[in-house]
């Protein structure tokens, strides 16, 4: 029996057609990397090709690793001449032979993401530029992503000045000085391998023609997550025999902000007019009723090749739709689920996997898990408690409760920044050694102190704002002084104005951590910090919980691409959570909606027996209520496949308890007043946005904190919010929800 013969028939007909360019589109579980493998051994085997001739190139080394291991099981001998390797390290063999054409060496040094932040650095003091306001990691970004669209630092530049955006212009300033230094340096960022290598292959004729003769039969896996200058490289490489197979699915495309561009994948055969498309829509992993939600889920995207998936595995129970009245009981739920199924002997812990669409969501799991005893792993991300702008605040907090952690006082004594160097630092800690007092005591008596000198200025402001908020201690609930630590130490405007994907996460947990602080109040008769910082500590404590794989997975969608799991569990699944409320709001709706919506996909086609798609009514954020309404990709779902019905509440009419669920903290009194904004008005912000009593109507004109001022065009009401449609003066026409929008009538 050939071992082609337990493909089936799309399959080999991937494997068998070998000349010219090949699309093939794989959907979820369809058995792509056997038909990739398959592949290399037929080229060899059946075509007679040498191996030498066969490029293999995929995302990332374990790919590339398990790649390698299944074609030397089904090749043999000679199979080591096939050049299976990453994008990156392909360009790097690449680069180290012959970089020096470019006016490199050979001996190049690859900088990592440390290495070109401390470069960044250096580049903006060099200019005189104010990271508080402009900061590096924003130039980084913007870099980035010039690379991977091949966009040289002149043309950069030359884009900015037509833009007349002082912003851009900056960049392109800092992009110039920042190749310059690379090449200063004989180095090369991560960005820089792949674009030095297109840039070699389109400017030396001499070693394109080399390596076009080398690579006569090229396969890339994971298409649809290429960059403009990968597709450019490939095209490059493949441009003489045109023997281009690409394996991928549009419908899995959800790294855009990575970089990835669609449109390589969905303009294939107008790239390579000659193509052949194959689709692979048998799927392997899931019951007909996951493939039949997920198929009705992603028909609603434009932007993608139709393929639908279909499998010889049973029907398989249908998808279980829970609404819970909040995230508290989200979790309980699929917690008492989880111990349900393991006690029952349905399934094993390790057979669970949770997903949701930010890490911010996982703390509500992590302490259900934690109480009930579940062991599980976050993975692609750290625990909550864990993470660094986490520690940052909560160390705060653990210093204006007693001071006495020296550990937590210096974690914060830079943080932002003071300019106290590490010789103070120590010598401070001195200090306090040969008195016999804590670190933070001694730097209380930081001018006397005689070795450190005019440092004793930089450390005063410390030791004062730690002092006025144990002042205000007694005066202010946990989550007003966590709120009052982010406004004044501009921890927050900080992120922002770093305007990264990964800033923009932590500004989630920073939120999520005011929700839990908030949600602490609401549950304790007295609530004190004390008692707050004693029920993280338990939660957090929990590292190396249970030690092999029977344990429940706990991930972003993003990181659960490429794996599967006997039960998934959907969760947060809300409009303007899931999708995201900025993607409702984007300029660019329609396709960041798609985007998401290839998420959701991804989150569905995980799943290999069963599937709960959970949501809330209500949840905490940055600790006030707010309502929430049905996912829209829930509601894509047809109800026959859903075992659960979709609730649509009629528009709520306020009443006393809605104001007290935003405003009313559980300690009573005056000294409960937020900082720079009276109780009153605060109310009146929250339950102004409530269905029914919005203080504007249609041709009102409104201000925006972000947009400016503008004219209400259009109110629509929904279950839990208006969506508002206004027309501002200069950012244009926008659409939003009334509640995240704060519009204020002028």
């Amino acid at each position: 029996m050939s071992i082609y013969d337990t493909l089936n028939e799309q399959q080999r007909l991937g494997v068998t057609t070998t000349e010219g360019p090949v699309l093939i589109l794989a959907g979820a579980g369809s058995g792509k990397t056997r038909v990739l493998t398959h592949r290399t051994a037929y080229l060899i085997e059946e075509a007679g090709v040498n191996p030498y001739h066969i490029m293999a190139i995929t995302f990332t080394n374990k790919a590339a690793g398990e790649m390698r291991e299944r074609i030397d099981r089904l090749v043999g001998h000679g199979s080591e001449s096939i050049w299976v390797s990453t994008f990156h390290s392909s360009c790097v063999r690449i680069l180290r032979r012959y970089i020096d054409r470019i006016n490199f060496g050979t001996n190049f040094t690859i900088y990592d993401a440390d290495d070109s932040k401390t470069l960044m650095k250096d580049i903006c003091k060099r200019l005189n530029i104010d990271t508080k306001i402009y900061k590096e990691r924003s130039f980084l970004a913007a870099i980035s992503s010039a690379k991977d669209e091949l966009i040289s630092p002149a043309e950069f530049m030359k884009r900015a000045l037509v833009s007349a955006d002082f912003a851009k212009r900056k960049q392109a300033e800092v992009y110039q000085e920042y190749q310059e230094a690379l090449r200063k340096n004989n180095a090369l960022d991560f960005d820089d391998l792949i674009m030095k290598t297109v840039e070699l292959l389109q400017t030396d004729a001499e070693v394109l023609a080399s390596y076009q003769e080398r690579f006569r039969y090229i396969m890339v896996d994971e298409y649809q997550d290429t960059n403009t200058a990968q597709f450019e490289l490939i095209r490059l490489l493949a441009g003489k025999y045109k023997n281009l197979c690409v394996v991928g699915d549009d419908d899995q495309s959800i790294y855009k902000f990575r970089g990835a561009n669609i449109y390589n994948i969905l303009n294939f055969e107008k790239y390579f007019p000659e193509a052949v498309t194959i689709k692979l829509e048998q799927n392997y992993r899931s019951t007909q009723n996951i493939l039949n939600a997920a198929n009705h889920v992603i028909a609603n995207n434009v932007g993608r090749k139709k393929k639908t998936l279909w499998t010889d595995n049973d029907e398989g129970r249908k998808i279980v739709f829970k609404q819970f009245d909040t995230g508290y009981d989200e979790a309980d739920y699929v917690a008492r689920d989880i111990l349900s199924g393991v006690k029952n002997g349905n399934y094993r812990y390790g057979d669970y996997a949770v997903l949701y669409r930010t890490n911010a969501q996982s703390r509500l799991f992590e302490e259900r898990f934690v109480v009930s005893n579940i062991p599980y792993k976050i993975v692609g991300g750290v625990n909550f408690y864990a993470r660094r702008e986490i520690k940052d605040l909560l160390a705060y907090l653990k210093t204006v409760d007693n001071g006495r952690d020296d550990l937590a006082v210096r974690r914060i004594l830079n943080v932002p920044k003071r300019g106290i160097g590490a010789t103070t630092v120590t010598r401070v800690s001195d200090y306090a050694d040969a008195y016999g007092i804590s670190f933070y005591e001694s730097l209380k008596r930081a001018d006397e102190i005689p070795s450190i000198g005019k440092a004793a200025a930089k450390i005063r402001p410390f030791v004062n704002f730690i002092q006025m908020l144990r002042s205000k201690q007694e005066f202010l609930s946990v989550s007003q002084l966590l709120k009052e630590i982010i406004e004044e130490t501009g921890y927050v405007r900080e992120l922002e104005a770093e305007g990264t994907d990964e800033a923009e996460a932590r500004i989630e947990n920073i939120d999520e951590l005011i929700s839990k602080a908030a949600a602490y109040e609401e549950a304790q008769e007295q609530p004190t910090l004390s008692g707050f910082l004693e029920e993280v500590a338990l939660v957090a404590d929990i590292d190396g919980l249970e030690e092999g794989s029977d344990y429940v997975v706990l991930m972003t969608l993003h990181s659960a691409k490429g794996l599967e799991f006997p039960k998934v569990y959907l969760v947060g699944m809300e409009d303007g959570l899931f999708p995201s409320y900025m993607s409702i709001t984007s300029d660019d709706a329609p396709q960041e909606l798609e985007e998401e919506r290839r998420l959701a996909y991804v989150g569905i086609t995980r799943a290999m027996k069963e599937l709960a798609v959970t949501c809330a009514k209500t949840r905490m954020v940055r600790g006030e209520t707010r309502y929430n309404a049905v996912s829209r990709f829930v509601k894509e779902i047809p109800s026959e496949l859903l075992e659960g019905e979709i609730s649509r509440p009629a528009a709520r009419k306020e009443k006393k308890e809605d104001r007290e669920v935003f405003v009313r903290p559980k300690r009573p009194t005056m000294r409960q007043q937020p900082s720079g904004q009276s109780m009153q008005a605060r109310a009146f912000a929250s339950v102004n946005t409530m269905p029914g009593s919005l203080s504007y109507g249609v041709g009102d004109r409104v201000l925006h904190i972000k947009f400016g001022e503008g004219t209400v065009k259009a109110i629509v009401e929904g279950g839990r919010d208006f969506e508002v449609t206004v027309d501002f003066d200069t950012a244009g026409t926008k659409k939003m929800f009334a509640a995240f929008a704060k519009l204020k009538k002028i």
